[in-house]
């Protein structure tokens, strides 16, 4: 269908990975097998995290949270490729781009806010051991999720957003496995600046901003664990 005003394309082309045809069985087998593996591996944590009363702490339930995030950002596009992969297709429609964009941005900037969570637990369980339950409380431990689901959710969505007023004219070919923002601009027909300067601006936020406030954790830590050397602190770092 055409989406006027919107895009005169119907689908894109996804190229895949570089891979010569004879060699297609050996990395879908592959593939297949890291991702059943990771799939499979992060539901066996969140399953023990569920039935061991004793991993009912913080740390252990932002790292199920972590879990569910990873397996569906993983979901975003290894299935996808592998279809492509088995079937010998490239295509995908516009819709299933755009919705692959938002949910790959979404999980994205979800793992981000959610490591940086468990690197304040981290903090506070070093550094204030002794008021760690009276802080992390169960308020803030949901008001922390809470918080991350809806700044992941508002910039994947703001992307998106703008994402889809754009025309995409001519070339619908992507060089890449999935549809990557930055390569989706590059088709474009229409202005991308506004997009660039969000990605630029939201990219602060969801990624160097975490990222800051990680290192800022564990230098505490550290800092904490080199004023009072000991076994138990050794044992902490």
């Amino acid at each position: 269908m055409r989406r006027d005003n919107q895009s005169s394309v119907s689908e894109f082309l996804l190229l895949g990975l570089p891979i010569q045809p004879e060699q297609q069985g050996m990395y879908y087998a592959l593939f297949l097998g890291m991702y059943l593996t990771m799939v499979l591996g992060n539901l066996l944590i969140i399953l023990l995290m569920r039935l061991d009363s004793r991993l009912h702490t913080p740390m252990y339930f932002f790292l199920s949270h972590l879990a569910l995030t990873d397996i569906s950002f993983s979901s975003v596009t290894a299935p996808k490729m592998l279809m492509n992969m088995l079937t010998q297709t490239q295509s995908i429609s516009y819709a299933g781009c755009i919705s692959q964009d938002f949910f790959f941005l979404l999980f994205g900037g979800l793992d981000s806010f959610l490591l940086t969570s468990m690197a304040y637990d981290r903090y506070v369980a070093t550094c204030h051991p002794l008021h760690y339950t009276t802080i992390m409380n169960d308020s803030l431990i949901f008001l922390l999720v809470i918080v991350s689901w809806v700044l992941s959710f508002a910039s994947a969505f703001v992307h998106t957003l703008l994402l889809a007023r754009l025309s995409f004219c001519g070339d619908n070919t992507l060089h890449h496995f999935f549809c990557d923002l930055s390569a989706l601009l590059k088709l474009s027909s229409s202005d991308t600046t506004v997009n660039e300067l969000v990605i630029l601006t939201l990219g602060t936020v969801v990624i160097t901003l975490p990222f800051i406030c990680i290192l800022i954790s564990y230098g505490r830590i550290g800092a904490t664990i080199l004023r009072r050397p000991s076994i138990k602190g050794i044992c902490k770092a």
